[in-house]
């Protein structure tokens, strides 16, 4: 059914088209994930969706407890249209519902911030499962809630006068060690048949023009 759909959604395209789609897709991951915690920066959050669509990072996840996150088009250059994106926002602290989940489906959690046992980023062991990366706010970092359910804390070594990064600075320099590094490890980490398939039919059904519509009317074909 799904590789129906992709194929009669797929002729829409051109071949080369389709072609950078198929290679695309080859390199998307949920083994590692990315979390952001109550960013209060539009371009901050918007760059960091940016860099995890370079880095074949499918799903970011959003913490909204005091901040709201809106979009800055100008910077995300279209780049959420290839991510799936969650917020969290439903309750008055949304941080420890997002990590229950995410822990839920196998994620260890993984905090940004110094910490006496913390790991740094040449040493980080990705056998030891799905990472969820957490990375908090512009000035105070993640909060007490993450540091108290982390499984581990992650720190990129300094060697200036500076303690810290830009978040998307950070994000950029540990996506890019972590998902070479994942690539020449013997895990897991690719997307399975069959998320990719539902994955294709999203990215055709967004990159076609009325694609919702042109999808709707083959299946209700199919099924008559």
């Amino acid at each position: 059914m799904n590789q129906d759909s992709i194929n009669y959604l797929s002729s829409f395209l051109s071949e080369e088209r389709f072609s950078l789609f198929k290679q695309i897709m080859l390199f998307r991951t949920r083994y590692i994930t990315v979390v952001l915690e109550d960013i209060f920066q539009s371009q901050n959050a918007s760059a960091v969706l940016r860099t995890c669509d370079c880095f074949g990072i499918q799903d970011v996840h959003i913490i909204e407890n005091r901040n709201k996150f809106n979009e800055n088009i100008t910077v995300t250059r279209g780049s959420t249209k290839w991510i799936n994106l969650y917020q969290y926002n439903q309750q008055s602290n949304n941080t420890l519902s997002t990590i229950q989940s995410l822990k839920e489906k196998g994620y260890k959690i993984v905090a940004t911030s110094p910490h006496i046992s913390d790991i740094e980023l040449a040493d980080f062991d990705l056998k030891l499962g799905k990472s969820a990366i957490i990375f908090g706010n512009e000035k105070k970092g993640v909060s007490d809630i993450v540091k108290q359910n982390a499984d581990y804390f992650l720190k990129i070594p300094m060697h200036g006068f500076t303690e810290s990064l830009n978040i998307s600075a950070s994000v950029a320099i540990i996506l890019h060690h972590l998902t070479n590094k994942m690539k020449n490890e013997l895990i897991d980490w690719r997307l399975t048949d069959n998320e990719q398939e539902i994955l294709m039919i999203e990215w055709l059904t967004k990159s076609l023009k009325r694609g919702d519509l042109l999808i709707k009317k083959y299946q209700h074909t199919i099924n008559i």
